[in-house]
């Protein structure tokens, strides 16, 4: 028996009446096994998106000559399409800096198959994860930074980002600022997180003061880097009520197991083609 290969369509156009129909006629006259489909229309932007999986049972054409159809629609109605095979998974690079926990939540659940990327390498300004990285057999490549250096080291990070094909970059606690020219080129493809705190609580020890004012609610976001320091479009937010009993040490514990969490939730849209900009904000395709 021929095997079957599964497909994730993705795009999206302005909004015009029956754009759905002819999309879905195409998949039709050329064979496409639909399997799942979401889609949402903007009223705000106009803007109409859509995410099609569908598997090659009875496709009547090669995927390059589907793909080429595909293109020809997608002409007149102005439309941005994605397509590629399920199990393609995506090349990804993690740059971590002192802070495991993101990090070991990514390694683990692609260990144990439930998160569709390859992690092609890890980058880091420090040495402490090292070890971690070795033991799951990644190239791991130091990249030591100083105030003297920062360009001369973003500049090899872009070199090692490119020599791995990189389809999505991932900052699991990095704590670098990155330059406004490299999140324009990485702009829909790197990926941030940070404590849900943001305005109120900027520097260092954001949980410390989180602490002292009491606060009710701890959280974290995951959002697409822009040049506006953590303003991206925003991916996922985990929340999680607290109360005065928990400890400065307790609030950490529990921010970064959030942290951790909703990054990888994140990445695993971006992975499945779920997540699709929509101008500063993001529509997700489940």
């Amino acid at each position: 028996m021929k095997p079957i290969n599964h497909y994730i369509l993705t795009w999206q156009c302005p909004d015009t009446s029956g754009v759905l129909a002819k999309v879905s006629q195409s998949l039709y006259q050329h064979g496409a096994f639909i399997t799942e489909t979401s889609q949402y229309s903007d009223p705000y932007t106009s803007i109409f998106f859509s995410r099609i999986a569908f598997d090659d049972r009875n496709l009547t054409v090669s995927i390059a000559q589907f793909r080429q159809a595909i293109a020809e629609l997608a002409q007149p109605l102005a439309m941005n399409f994605q397509l590629r095979e399920r199990d393609d998974f995506p090349n990804v690079v993690i740059a971590v800096s002192k802070d495991d926990h993101c990090l070991v939540s990514l390694l683990t659940k692609v260990k144990a198959g439930v998160l569709p990327i390859n992690v092609a390498a890890v980058v880091s300004n420090h040495q402490d994860c090292q070890a971690l990285v070795d033991w799951h057999k990644i190239p791991f490549h130091h990249l030591p930074i100083s105030s003297s250096t920062k360009a001369q080291q973003e500049s090899e990070l872009q070199a090692l980002l490119i020599n791995y094909k990189t389809d999505l970059l991932v900052l699991a606690r990095y704590m670098q600022i990155l330059s406004d020219d490299f999140c324009q080129q990485w702009q829909g493809r790197a990926i941030n997180i940070h404590h849900s705190f943001l305005p109120s609580f900027k520097g260092a020890k954001p949980y410390h003061q989180a602490h002292q004012r009491g606060v009710k609610v701890i959280g974290a976001t995951a959002h697409y880097i822009t040049s506006d320091l953590d303003e991206g479009p925003i991916i996922v937010q985990e929340v999680k009520a607290i109360n005065h009993s928990l400890t400065i040490e307790q609030m950490v514990h529990s921010g970064h197991d959030i942290e951790a969490t909703a990054l990888s939730h994140a990445v695993r849209m971006h992975a499945e083609q779920r997540v699709c900009l929509n101008q500063s904000k993001t529509v997700i395709l489940l």
